[in-house]
């Protein structure tokens, strides 16, 4: 890979270290997207390898691709025989109704096309075209036929009437999804997240700094693993992942409701949603902010691992406490470890965690204990899924 890139690999994460991905692209005026696309697989470890169709150039030139990956693209099958070279995923974006239907029909003529159909590695497809044309029956028989042979689509996103190139974030997810061992493939993982609110009256509510970015980051790596991945969300500050299930449950009692409908069937619950501690007695209307005085009526809301003492699957739940003692924390973790017949503990000094991006938690089972250095979110629900999955059977 260029020198000119070292700076930005693997940055994000190692997520997609030391894999090599053909990124095809064909003649879609989304095309003008693959620098930005190419840049982030490589912030994710990658190494980037561009194949072109003869169309591409009228839309982005070769030199912006180079710059991108780091290597000239291939814009067409030399005698080094460039369609053999080896890859651990080929990923087509954005994807055109020629190029799909060329690969449907078994039709080589165009460097991605001919990679597409010798490649022994995996193959994902992010198509964008219009409406009309992702509509079309014979486009849709063709995609139908190639979804048949186990081939991933991300489905595109509707804006104005066209079918817009998934976003860069959910074709970067797919792509770590297909890297990695489908070690829970079958089995169901529900997650909660995100902070309560309760109404005080008609304007005002009371709730808590939770982001749910804790909540969103265990959701994908249940979706990386292969899971069908629930997530129970209360208010969130950043957009959810359009390819997980997501059920808003803002109230503490919508979300007692929808995780004993969910956790009834489920492999895998983690319970990392901050619930509000009180409920509160609602006024009508508007509360006269002129008064001296005002005084709430809270009572104790119920509790989520009480609630889910009794159920029969893997069980996380997470604790919070903003001494920084980690003695106490393992200690009132070990304490609501055994009340609710819990499985592990994550717990973390709320000081750090709430909006952040990164944390720093203390994993506690029912025989260990392991402190995790600050990371990212996102890294932090990796390190908690392995230790799952030590004790998972």
């Amino acid at each position: 890979m260029s020198n000119m890139l070292e700076d930005i690999i693997a940055t994000k994460s190692e997520r997609l270290l030391n894999k090599k991905i053909a990124l095809c692209i064909t003649g879609s005026i989304a095309a003008v997207e693959c620098v930005r696309l190419a840049r982030e697989l490589i912030r994710y470890g990658a190494e980037v390898r561009a194949y072109l169709t003869p169309s591409v150039g009228e839309i982005i030139t070769p030199r912006a691709i180079e710059f991108a990956t780091g290597t000239a693209p291939v814009t067409e099958i030399t005698g080094r025989v460039e369609h053999l070279e080896k890859f651990d995923l080929v990923l087509i974006a954005p994807a055109s109704a020629n190029t799909i239907s060329k690969i449907a029909h078994g039709i080589a003529d165009t460097p991605v096309t001919l990679l597409a159909l010798s490649s022994q590695a995996e193959l994902l497809i992010a198509p964008a075209m219009h409406r009309s044309m992702l509509t079309n029956a014979v486009i849709r028989k063709n995609i139908e036929k190639l979804k048949e042979l186990g081939i991933t689509f991300i489905s595109p996103e509707e804006e104005e009437g066209a079918g817009k190139l998934a976003s860069i974030e959910e074709i970067v997810d797919y792509t770590i999804k297909l890297l990695t061992p489908p070690i829970l493939a079958g089995k169901k993982v529900v997650v909660t997240g995100g902070a309560t609110i309760e109404d005080i009256d008609d304007v005002r509510v009371i709730t808590n700094r939770s982001s749910g970015k804790m909540g969103i980051a265990l959701a994908k790596e249940a979706f990386y693993l292969g899971a069908r991945v629930v997530l129970i969300h209360g208010r969130v500050t950043e957009s959810l992942p359009v390819y997980i299930e997501t059920i808003k449950s803002e109230r503490i009692d919508e979300m007692l409701k929808a995780v004993e409908n969910e956790a009834k069937d489920t492999d895998i619950l983690i319970s990392a949603a901050a619930i509000g501690d009180f409920t509160v007695k609602k006024f009508k209307g508007k509360l006269d902010s002129r008064k001296d005085k005002l005084i709430l009526e809270l009572t104790p809301s119920p509790k989520i691992l009480a609630l889910i003492k009794s159920f029969s699957c893997f069980k996380v739940g997470f604790k919070a406490l903003p001494e920084g003692d980690d003695m106490k924390l393992i200690e009132a973790s070990r304490n609501i470890l055994k009340e609710h017949s819990l499985d592990l503990v994550i717990a973390n000094d709320i000081t750090m965690a709430a909006g952040s991006n990164e944390n720093e938690v203390i994993i506690i089972s029912e025989n260990e204990v392991l402190k995790l250095p600050r990371a990212s979110k996102a890294k932090i629900s990796s390190s908690i899924f392995k230790e799952i999955l030590k004790r998972f059977s």
